[in-house]
């Protein structure tokens, strides 16, 4: 795959990447080359983040081709009018077939690996909220919809091991091993958001990884 395929969409405002697993988003201290750098290059300018997703997940990621672009796209995700959808691979039995997970997530981290706890009625203002669906299930893993409703660090993976089904292949999360390409099962799949001006509402899907264990996934969901 070149970069050019990674590109879902583009124009003067924004641009849609699909990030494959492992590929940083921004510069880091493993000097990886990373999907700003990506960017620039493809695009012979400089753009700007307003969201990120973690190194081992895969899928969309949305960057604003200009400040003013950046300013209203961020706003976009601060008032949560950002729609994002995931899946993921995930050992175990979810509590129920669908459901909202509500947690604390600590600041005061370690390891970068984030410290969580579940929510009492009265922090509801504090809790990082993701509601998910069953969609099915391969011979080893459950098929998990979520919608986070909140973007806290590392909140879906944090939540779905505290509930006892750690994503596929997130040792740091207490998965039962690790994927050769330190990826994890877990795809930032669809994002939606309505235009503050023109009220156009945008839509994006990223495919789904190529590799066996998706594939029979998108077999699944698709049936």
């Amino acid at each position: 795959m070149t970069f050019s395929d990674q590109v879902l969409a583009k124009n003067h405002q924004f641009c849609i990447i699909n990030k494959l697993a492992g590929q940083p988003v921004q510069p880091d201290k493993t000097g990886d080359i990373n999907l700003l750098d990506l960017c620039k290059k493809y695009f012979h300018h400089n753009l700007f983040l307003v969201h990120r997703i973690d190194r081992p997940v895969s899928g969309l990621v949305l960057l604003a081709k200009n400040n003013k672009s950046a300013a209203w796209l961020s706003q976009l995700f601060k008032s949560r009018n950002v729609h994002k959808t995931y899946l993921a691979l995930v050992e175990g039995q979810m509590p129920d077939t669908s459901g909202t997970l509500s947690h604390i997530i600590d600041d005061n981290r370690t390891g970068n690996k984030s410290k969580i706890r579940v929510a009492q009625p009265e922090e509801a203002e504090q809790a990082a909220i993701t509601h998910y669906q069953v969609l099915g299930k391969t011979d080893k893993y459950t098929i998990v919809n979520l919608h986070p409703q909140t973007g806290r660090h590392h909140q879906i993976r944090a939540q779905l091991a505290a509930v006892g089904c750690p994503i596929q292949g997130d040792v740091k999360y207490g998965a039962r091993r690790g994927n050769k390409d330190r990826s994890i099962s877990l795809h930032a799949w669809k994002l939606s958001f309505q235009h503050p001006v023109t009220q156009e509402v945008n839509s994006f899907e990223a495919p789904l990884p190529a590799t066996n264990l998706w594939q029979a996934c998108l077999n699944i969901i698709s049936e």
